[in-house]
């Protein structure tokens, strides 16, 4: 039951709701539900570290604007007599459990002797004949000179990348930008078009890619990529289980090899994707992802404030597994994850948390939940089951 209202409640903020849905909600605030208010308790303390802002800031809108739906026809003495009733039950349950459940949960928490410092910018680039420079060290100016190419490091660290114009840069050379893990990098290719590389992640290109039919670029791992338009030289990503072809526009890339599935958010423009065992191709719009599987692909609704959160500085969990939470915190701390307990793979996790703070912040984040504690020992993290 909980989790069914914890799946009502986040799409109702997503104002994703379906009829049906929203009329079992509806359902829930009428009947005074005290389940309803504890999993908003969870909620919050899953997001927030303030007992005060949390009630008087953000739940209390929340609150209002389920009160506020427009409700099935029904005597209207009846339907003031519940909200009245609903409102204040409510605001004085989570005022008290909030406190309650803060209290209780910080007595779990514990000090970590040590700590991981969160990842940076850092990243290889490996030239067409095979010279590793460190974008990362590298100083503003030139880096590399090849054969009618020479490559430039900007204030902002950005490659631009000059060809003379009478030279014919050869098909086959390419170069390769990789991240370790703990690390990301933002490119922007001689075409014009920007990408930004997500950890333990590598992308390679053509020299000529600015100038070719078809603006090819080979992806391991995840990226955003910001297509700079061109109908008449299409844009196309290869990945191990897919192929993705664009004209101009913004999507994201989820293709780590240690991740079952192959996932493709769009966000503006449109992209087709293609199933390279199956054959099966799919057409996004903006708003879906398409989820490439051993067996096909499969299209939803996407959360896109999810899928780009790297992006952006954050980690954001949607009701997720600690497996796949964990796989995303060992790429960006460039640490390893012990499973004290196997069965903590499978407890979920909603909330949002900086990328930029040291690892124990997240992990205290994730045992907020009661569910799950964790130890740092030297460059690895041990997951116990509570």
């Amino acid at each position: 039951m909980e989790e069914r209202i914890h799946y009502l409640l986040q799409q109702f903020s997503a104002k994703t709701l379906s009829p049906a849905e929203r009329e079992e909600l509806l359902a829930l605030v009428d009947n005074g539900s005290t389940i309803l208010s504890s999993e908003i308790v969870k909620m919050i303390v899953a997001e927030e570290d303030c007992i005060t802002e949390v009630v008087e800031e953000r739940w209390n809108p929340v609150l209002n604007k389920i009160l506020t739906i427009d409700k099935p026809k029904a005597a209207p003495r009846r339907i003031l007599m519940n909200t009245i009733k609903w409102a204040a039950a409510a605001v004085v349950f989570i005022t008290l459990s909030v406190t309650g459940y803060i209290s209780l949960n910080k007595k779990k928490e514990h000090v970590f002797v040590t700590d991981v410092a969160p990842g940076k910018n850092k990243a290889i680039l490996t030239l067409a004949d095979g010279r590793k420079i460190s974008l990362s060290d590298a100083t503003t100016g030139d880096i590399a000179k090849e054969a009618g190419l020479s490559i430039t490091k900007t204030a902002d660290g950005q490659l631009v990348y000059h060809i003379a114009e009478s030279e014919n840069v050869d098909d086959t050379r390419v170069n390769t930008i990789t991240t370790p893990k703990g690390g990301q990098w933002q490119i922007r290719l001689p075409d014009g078009s920007t990408v930004w590389l997500n950890a333990a992640s590598s992308i390679q290109y053509s020299l000529n890619i600015g100038i070719a039919k078809q603006r090819l670029v080979r992806l391991d791992g995840e990226a955003y990529f910001e297509v700079a338009k061109d109908k008449s030289h299409p844009f196309i990503v290869e990945t191990d289980k897919q192929s993705v072809e664009v004209l101009g526009t913004h999507f994201n890339i989820n293709s780590y090899r240690d991740e079952m599935v192959t996932k493709t958010t769009l966000l503006e423009g449109s992209v087709r994707v293609l199933h390279k065992s199956t054959n099966q191709s799919e057409i996004l719009k903006p708003g879906e992802q398409s989820i490439v599987s051993l067996t096909g692909i499969d299209v939803k609704e996407a959360d896109v404030d999810e899928a780009i959160a790297w992006k952006n500085g954050y980690f954001m969990f949607d009701n997720e597994r600690h497996a796949s939470i964990l796989r995303k915190v060992a790429r960006w701390y460039n640490v390893e994850i012990e499973y004290a307990d196997p069965e903590a793979k499978n407890v979920m996790y909603y909330g949002t948390v900086s990328r930029f703070e040291k690892i124990s912040k997240v992990l205290t984040k994730l045992e907020q939940t009661g569910k799950v504690r964790f130890d740092i020992k030297g460059n690895t993290i041990i997951v116990h089951k509570e």
